[in-house]
């Protein structure tokens, strides 16, 4: 009976946490890897009170690379016009790791870019699959989300970016 009372508080208080955590909705702290070999951690990111893109992507998902490049058309406009950061997180394995680096040179991307390749960034975010990009806004909370990519969906995510940036809620 104690064991039982014992894993019932574990539970209730185990999940009293995961709640807590998800209803924050804020950035963990994990290390990933900068392009250079740097461990930074998580928790640094900010982008001085401006919205922040985090998008999980890998070299293998063309939907990814489709989402990045079409981001990156327009990323300085986006950046002059809303003070926006993009940090974009591969999920690439030890095995693929080496081919994050050409990618970013190959389509001349001005983001940072980190490597998560034991994911354990993607799994304290709970993405599952990717591409899968997260907005921040100025007070470091998550505020929108989305998975998936089809052509457009940058315009409406500028969208949200333009908003967040000038103090409005997504609601």
């Amino acid at each position: 009976m104690k064991n039982l009372l014992s894993f019932a508080f574990v539970f209730f208080f185990g999940i009293g946490l995961v709640v807590a955590q998800n209803t924050e909705n804020t950035i963990p702290a994990v290390n990933v890897k900068s392009t250079e070999g740097l461990t930074v951690s998580t928790a640094s990111f900010s982008n001085d009170g401006k919205p922040i893109i985090i998008s999980f992507w890998a070299t293998w998902c063309k939907p990814c690379l489709k989402e990045l490049k079409a981001i990156s058309e327009d990323y300085e406009e986006w950046q002059d016009s809303t003070g926006v950061k993009l940090i974009a997180i591969s999920i690439d394995d030890a095995r693929n790791s080496s081919r994050v680096l050409p990618v970013v040179n190959t389509f001349g991307w001005e983001f940072e870019v980190y490597l998560d390749k034991n994911q354990d960034f993607k799994r304290a975010m709970n993405v599952n699959n990717v591409p899968h990009t997260f907005l921040i806004n100025g007070e470091g909370k998550i505020v929108y989300q989305h998975t998936s990519y089809t052509e457009g969906d940058e315009v409406e995510l500028y969208e949200k970016v333009k908003k967040i940036a000038a103090g409005e809620s997504l609601d």
